[in-house]
């Protein structure tokens, strides 16, 4: 959500942000609602101070013992009048409140302007491809030969875009998980949470997916709650409503969820594999900091993503999002690509968003320094990483030419074997 009094107060800067992101002028308009919103305050205001005035006159005149019908009857008026504001003020209230929530965050000096991925910056590309002496496969490819990756039981439970494991390759997935989160915990500082599942509108709100993205999330039927498309949701909200004490800043938190999404503006894309599923498992990473620590918390949380990649030995590259590119809640988003030897591309595996104060308007989580007045906090969430798709990553990078995958070093005091396969 943005700040209001920043569009009052800048609307030319408010309106070119908006271009940058691809949008057209809206200062205009929300200024305008906004004045006849805080108008209808004022007169709000002022009948409730003759409402006040004629309940001071009504009781003097009663204790005087004088008439009172008159004032009663103005009173009735008043009350009137207050009524019709109240419920024009509540109206005109969500006009606004509904307009803004529907408007992105505002980009970054620093984000590059563009309508796609194709004006996304490289930063940095780390390791080397691997010079394979034989043609590599896709993950599918290889998890199907080994009899561990199956779609068709998959389809056959749940439908098309869910994938069923077995045996070693689960083992393999959990273990990725569990060495995420280890090191996300050991070296970096951030406190597992293992979070529900099943979160309410409020939550959804309060991170950008609702009401713009309900059609991409999953909603139960019994309790109106929504599967967690991410646990981005359920850990940021943990402080949703909340005043922070400043000296606790930044809180980190991380956790290793199944994650659903219904990909509704996916159709023909990655409908092999499991690059893209309605399910799926994520490491996840939040912080919660002061507006002055954000910028470089945004820094630590992605380096703490690119670790991952780098103990695995999976080359990838540092992309700085495009305005088009990036996401609703977003003001700046680093995405991590890796590469995958299969198609002979990179693909993203994680996407580390600063959100300034975005989510923490919606959600009302401020902090407070010794006494002072209580300011919004700044949200942070990224990948640390995307699970399923680091399984991909290690099966198409640690392939050999009988088909057998090597189990990464770093890994296989989780797995307690070394290769699948062969």
């Amino acid at each position: 959500m943005l700040d209001i009094k920043f569009i009052r107060e800048n609307p030319v800067q408010f309106d070119e942000l908006l271009k940058r992101r691809g949008l057209s002028a809206m200062a205009d308009r929300i200024i305008q609602l906004d004045k006849q919103h805080r108008q209808i305050l004022t007169d709000l205001q002022a009948y409730q101070s003759q409402r006040n005035a004629l309940a001071k006159a009504f009781g003097d005149a009663k204790r005087a013992g004088e008439p009172t019908d008159s004032l009663a009857q103005e009173s009735e008026k008043i009350k009137q009048h207050i009524s019709v504001l109240e419920d024009t003020s509540r109206i005109e209230e969500h006009k606004i409140h509904d307009l803004l929530a529907a408007i992105p965050n505002l980009p970054a000096e620093e984000v590059p302007v563009g309508s796609d991925e194709t004006s996304n910056i490289e930063v940095l590309r780390w390791g080397n491809l691997r010079d394979f002496s034989f043609l590599p496969k896709h993950h599918y490819e290889l998890g199907e030969a080994l009899g561990l990756m199956d779609f068709e039981t998959a389809a056959k439970i749940s439908g098309a875009r869910f994938v069923l494991l077995k045996g070693a390759l689960s083992r393999l997935e959990r273990a990725i998980g569990q060495f995420m989160l280890d090191s996300h915990q050991t070296h970096f500082g951030y406190t597992e949470i293992t979070p529900p599942l099943l979160v309410n509108d409020a939550a959804m709100f309060g991170t950008g997916q609702l009401p713009k993205f309900g059609d991409d999330a999953f909603h139960t039927n019994h309790h109106g709650n929504w599967l967690i498309p991410t646990s981005e949701v359920p850990l940021t909200n943990m402080v949703a409503g909340d005043i922070l004490n400043h000296n606790d800043l930044p809180l980190r938190f991380t956790a290793y969820t199944q994650c659903f999404r219904a990909e509704a503006g996916s159709a023909g894309r990655d409908t092999k594999g499991m690059i893209r599923n309605h399910q799926f498992t994520k490491v996840e990473l939040v912080s919660i900091a002061a507006p002055e620590q954000s910028d470089e918390e945004h820094e630590r949380m992605t380096s703490a993503a690119e670790s991952i990649l780098q103990k695995l030995n999976l080359p990838y590259r540092k992309m700085l999002l495009s305005t088009g590119d990036m996401g609703f809640c977003s003001k700046k988003t680093y995405d991590l690509e890796v590469w995958l030897p299969g198609p002979a591309a990179y693909r993203e595996i994680s996407s580390c968003s600063n959100c300034g104060d975005f989510q923490a308007r919606r959600m009302n989580t401020r902090y407070r320094a010794d006494q002072g007045k209580p300011h919004f906090v700044h949200t942070l969430n990224g990948s640390g990483l995307a699970v399923g798709r680091t399984l991909i990553a290690v099966l198409e990078n640690y392939q050999e030419a009988d088909g057998s995958i090597t189990i990464p070093e770093v890994l296989r005091k989780y797995t307690n074997f070394d290769r699948i396969g062969g």
